[in-house]
């Protein structure tokens, strides 16, 4: 582990304190699932067990038991005779990721009681200031608690928590991206239309187009990760389709 990522776990446990007592290991789970959150803990990042429970000041016992939950959360992966690193997501990855955001956000949206949204409203104006801005990482920042606070309108412990960790996840393949703005400006404009379908109370249309930006979002994101391809053999005089 060098420099970097040991002065993030000092800082970190710092700002946290210590571990509560009786509750060392969900302390170390949200120590870690914050630092890949932030972007402290990239991709590849190789975790030793050693340095990792000094830096926290917890056993192994309760580091591997950490390390267990974030695997379970696809946020870390034990390879055998290599130890533990923070994942890498692959196309397969998106595609799963994408299926569980299509199904939480859009049905939060059509089944929700339409209502001012201050929150929402909020992430749009930082995801605008950002922009303008030029700023990157604020914008992926502005835009995740946008879909975050879509998701919260359902009033469901279990989804929002679903969401995190959906989230959490989806962090780690914006990682290589987060210093293109051209990736998350077209999405902000996206969030502030939605907001305003489903406040005038348009609720299926802002479901659909909530639908429509996660398959735009999604094809971008395996176009980064695996390329646009040769695109579909198609008859002649037939019109072209999104790849799926």
């Amino acid at each position: 582990m060098n420099t970097v990522e040991n002065e993030f776990l000092t800082a970190a446990v710092a700002l946290a304190g210590p571990a509560p007592q009786g509750e060392a290991i969900p302390w170390a789970v949200d120590v870690l699932r914050q630092g890949v959150v932030a972007g402290r803990l990239p991709p590849g990042t190789r975790l030793s067990e050693a340095r990792v429970s000094e830096a926290l000041g917890v056993s192994r016992n309760t580091l591997r038991e950490a390390f267990t939950i974030l695997v379970g959360e696809n946020l870390l992966v034990r390879v055998p005779n290599r130890g533990v690193s923070v994942a890498r997501p692959g196309a397969d990855d998106v595609r799963e990721i994408h299926r569980v955001r299509l199904a939480l956000e859009t049905s939060a949206l059509r089944w929700s009681e339409p209502a001012p949204q201050p929150g929402l409203h909020a992430a749009v104006a930082d995801g605008r200031a950002a922009r303008r801005r030029g700023d990157a990482p604020g914008m992926a920042d502005a835009n995740q608690r946008f879909h975050r606070g879509v998701v919260e309108l359902a009033g469901s412990a279990r989804q929002d928590e679903l969401m995190a960790r959906t989230l959490a996840e989806l962090r780690l393949v914006f990682y290589s991206m987060r210093q293109d703005p051209s990736f998350h400006e077209p999405y902000i404009e996206r969030n502030a239309r939605i907001l305003e379908l489903f406040e005038q109370g348009r609720r299926e249309e802002s479901a659909v187009q909530m639908h429509d930006y996660l398959e735009a979002s999604r094809r971008q994101l395996l176009e980064v990760l695996e390329g646009p391809g040769p695109g579909p053999v198609r008859a002649p005089g037939t019109a072209s389709r999104a790849r799926p």
